[in-house]
């Protein structure tokens, strides 16, 4: 296998949750490119999914270091910081992340960073105008859903997860929201 048939077997194994088999690829691709970022970039995501937050930072801070224009490595490196508690930087990553390549993923995590942050009356315009600029994105739904079924208002919070339904109808997070205020 080439570099990046090995690569590709690498997401493969981590989206089939054989960690282990995929930080071996990582490594091994690592050995034989070490400049290769995406190489750093698949073990950072397996130290994720390990909750090996200091191990996760240091794989994509050196994928960064190769690529750094990279918008899944910024998001990926906001997530890990918000984990470390590291607020400042987490909002940083998100916004370059956005900079970059305005992802919805970036742009979710920037609002979930918001509600940590005690920020919710700043989160809920900034949800409300991504909704608006793509309102087929079923996970800003959801999100608003959630927030405002967190201030009480079930039946209000009921229509955002049925418009996500409606735009991802086997969403099952949506489906459980709807069951447990049903």
């Amino acid at each position: 296998m080439n570099f990046e048939e090995k690569l590709n077997k690498g997401f493969e194994l981590l989206r089939e949750k054989d960690i282990d088999y995929a930080l071996d690829v990582a490594r091994e691709l690592q050995k034989e490119q070490p400049d290769a970022h995406e190489a750093w970039y698949l073990e950072a995501l397996v130290m994720q999914q390990l909750n090996q937050w200091s191990h996760s930072i240091e794989a994509i801070e050196k994928a960064l270091e190769l690529d750094d224009d990279n918008a899944a490595y910024y998001n990926l490196r906001g997530n890990v910081r918000m984990q470390l508690e590291k607020l400042d930087g987490a909002e940083k990553d998100f916004d370059k992340a956005i900079e970059l390549s305005d992802t919805s993923a970036a742009h979710r995590n920037k609002v979930m960073l918001m509600l940590m942050t005690d920020r919710g009356q700043e989160a809920i315009p900034y949800l409300i105008e991504r909704i608006k600029k793509d309102p087929k994105d079923a996970e800003n739904w959801i999100l608003m859903g959630d927030m405002i079924n967190k201030g009480g208002q079930t039946d209000k919070a009921r229509t955002y997860y049925e418009q996500a339904l409606k735009i991802d109808p086997e969403n099952e997070y949506a489906k459980r929201q709807l069951e447990e205020e049903g």
